[in-house]
């Protein structure tokens, strides 16, 4: 009996890792992806990636790595840190996590 109780309690925890896990890797605890955040703070300057300000600073690869931006830090820090044009996007107006996320949408979507 005892080894039965064991399992059932390895297997409960498993499975709360597994769900644990996996919602972190689509959407944050409040229901939003990098997508959805995206949308919600960026894609009225940026729509389908492009920049209505300054068309040759788009989220495209070639022109991010024209502009020295290669990864989600680099992303996150000109969200903290714009140049002309842009709105700065704070921590108060986008936490850190969210800023990664969008970050990370941007670097997977606008290949």
């Amino acid at each position: 009996m005892r080894k039965s109780s064991v399992a059932v309690i390895l297997h409960a925890v498993a499975i709360s890792l597994v769900l644990f896990i996996g919602s972190g890797n689509s959407a944050r605890a409040d229901g939003k992806s990098g997508e959805s955040l995206f949308k919600e703070h960026c894609s009225l300057c940026h729509p389908d990636g492009g920049n209505i300000v300054n068309p040759k600073k788009t989220l495209h690869k070639k022109d991010l790595e024209a502009n020295n931006i290669k990864s989600k830090d680099d992303i996150v820090r000109i969200m903290r840190k714009p140049g002309p044009g842009m709105t700065t996007f704070n921590e108060n107006t986008v936490p850190e996590k969210s800023a990664k996320e969008i970050a990370g949408y941007i670097l997977k979507t606008f290949k």
